[in-house]
């Protein structure tokens, strides 16, 4: 009697956990898909603060480089001070112009908005306008990191990665490519997990943690 007791309770605790991963999986993956698709509309507007930040971490953090900065939605324009030789010119220097598109390093936003919908659909927990509203605040920096690296990274390459045309000794233009690497490849995927796990770790704790040890503890 004892060991058909137990059978029975793993049985109808195996479902209860993994019924939560998968739920949360699902809706998290749903939702990531629509709201990147939606993004591609509203990105324009809503990463313009990214590019304003940009503006200003460029113009204090790299003067020496920085004319001028023109931002619009959808667009970042940097008038750089470096000159390189214009192929097939004669020898004529021209100062290198770079642009970027904001939205394009702000798309932790959607997969932060994903896994925060995700939680809702499982839990039904409430406080979800204001931790959406905080998320996004603490992604604008980050995705500014990206977008900044972006920039330099584009403006060393045109350079070709010359250490006299830059003025830079090794070591910055080093520190560049290191900050293009985690900036543009890893934060913008990372970031939003993070954030969603600060802002959201009773529910990881509660529900998504505690699920995964049930559907461990019967295997």
């Amino acid at each position: 009697m004892t060991s058909q007791h137990s059978e029975s309770t793993g049985t109808a605790a195996r479902p209860r956990g993994s019924s939560v991963l998968l739920r949360f999986a699902l809706y998290a993956v749903s939702a990531v898909i629509v709201l990147t698709l939606l993004w591609t509309k509203v990105s324009p507007w809503l990463s313009y603060p990214v590019a304003w930040i940009s503006h200003v971490a460029l113009e204090q953090g790299a003067p020496m480089w920085v004319r001028a900065v023109h931002r619009q939605p959808g667009s970042i324009e940097v008038d750089s001070a470096v000159e390189v030789v214009v192929p097939n010119s004669g020898g004529r220097r021209a100062e290198i112009t770079l642009d970027a598109d904001p939205g394009r390093y702000a798309f932790g936003l959607p997969i932060f908005c994903g896994l925060l919908f995700a939680a809702w659909a499982v839990a039904r927990q409430p406080g979800r306008l204001w931790r959406l509203a905080l998320g996004y605040v603490l992604l604008l920096p980050v995705q500014a990191i990206s977008l900044v690296m972006y920039l330099l990274m584009q403006l060393a390459g045109a350079a070709q990665f010359d250490l006299r045309v830059l003025r830079v000794d090794q070591w910055q233009l080093e520190a560049i490519i290191y900050g293009y690497q985690v900036g543009v490849l890893v934060l913008p995927t990372l970031a939003p997990v993070l954030v969603w796990l600060l802002l959201d770790r009773a529910f990881f704790s509660d529900v998504i943690v505690h699920g995964w040890k049930q559907s461990m503890a019967v295997k």
